[in-house]
């Protein structure tokens, strides 16, 4: 099986280059075994973080840099996710080796790290050719992507020497407040306002709250998965957003991107995730699920249902943004406005849904 899971990598984009030289100069010295000279190709997206392959003759790395551009520090703070990962590795098996972290900006211009690369198969929207799962081995697939999110929040941050990542307690208000804004500062006049979502939100905030620390972007295509064993997890990626939160707003986020195969062509259309397959839990069944594994039993999972659509439609909304105004050409982001309505009538249909008590 394993000969049908080719590696996504392609060739550099054009305008992202990067100065094989420079870091084949600035890597030997903190890796003295590499040997030659580095290959270097480029994983598809580049939305937030670039991430590139470094193939050397004795060794196989990962190169994560901020995109070009004027940005926020605090968004792509390349030094932070490597520490997370450098901490969590000891206690958590599935983060990958972190090799060096290099902030000084004259290498290749920007704040980098590189890390082990891990040979695996990742999902996306549709499994790739030869990937051929039982109804079974697809469940057992789905269970230890759900297994592994549990053993995350059920790590001891505070051992992992982490507790100081963020402050943790009021963690809900301040995603509801902050997400509000950004989708408030983003909007344009084909969405809707948002108004009674985002007051729905404040005023069904949890009583209490968990606090664990949280990966916040939780998504098949940020798992990596063995290559002769597709149901067995390997490694989790993309740790730029993790910190202490609550967990069950961790699932939120995952079911906002989970459709499933009865779900209405609008979903369907904008599935990005396998969750489709015959095997797969429904949304629910992913809510019973967790509580099953984890024992958190919340009064009901409306309030995180809702906070991870409303969340996505602001994500998407604040591409939209770029794109109405001229700020990036992507094609594929015209239409997004039409998603970000979409988001918010789940929104409404779960309130109402939750308000009748259903």
């Amino acid at each position: 099986m394993s000969a049908a899971f080719r590696d996504d990598a392609r060739p550099v984009r054009a305008g992202e280059e990067l100065d094989a030289a420079a870091v084949d100069a600035w890597l030997k010295p903190r890796l003295p075994h590499l040997q030659g000279t580095p290959e270097i190709a480029q994983y598809a997206g580049g939305a937030s973080n670039w991430t590139y392959r470094l193939r050397y003759a004795n060794d196989d790395l990962i190169l994560r840099r901020p995109p070009a551009g004027k940005k926020a520090k605090s968004a792509h703070d390349m030094g932070r996710e490597f520490r997370i990962q450098q901490a969590l590795r000891p206690v958590f098996e599935f983060v990958p080796r972190m090799h060096a972290h290099c902030d000084d900006d004259s290498v290749i211009g920007a704040e980098f790290y590189v890390m082990q690369r891990l040979d695996g198969l990742i999902l996306r929207k549709n499994p790739p050719a030869g990937f051929d799962l039982s109804r079974e081995r697809v469940a057992a697939l789905a269970h230890n992507v759900l297994d592994t999110l549990v053993a995350l929040h059920q790590v001891d941050y505070r051992a992992a020497g982490l507790d100081g990542l963020a402050p943790g307690a009021g963690y809900a208000q301040r995603q509801i407040a902050g997400w509000s804004k950004r989708y408030g500062d983003a909007r344009t006049w084909n969405v809707p306002r948002g108004g009674k979502i985002m007051a729905w939100l404040r005023e069904n905030l949890p009583q209490e709250e968990i606090i664990r620390l949280t990966h916040n972007d939780f998504r098949f295509d940020n798992v990596v998965l063995d290559r002769d064993d597709p149901t067995r997890v390997i490694g989790v990626l993309d740790w730029e957003l993790a910190t202490l939160g609550d967990p069950l707003m961790d699932v939120g986020n995952l079911l906002a991107y989970w459709v499933q195969a009865d779900d209405d062509f609008i979903a369907r259309d904008t599935r990005r995730q396998p969750t489709h397959l015959a095997g797969m839990p429904s949304r629910r069944e992913v809510m019973d699920y967790y509580s099953q594994r984890t024992g958190w039993r919340p009064r009901s999972w409306a309030f995180y249902e809702v906070y991870g659509l409303f969340r996505l439609s602001a994500i998407a909304q604040q591409i939209y943004y770029r794109y109405h105004h001229g700020q990036t050409r992507n094609p594929a982001f015209k239409r997004f406005w039409l998603s970000v309505n979409y988001l918010h009538w789940r929104c409404r249909r779960a309130i109402a849904r939750a308000e009748r008590g259903a």
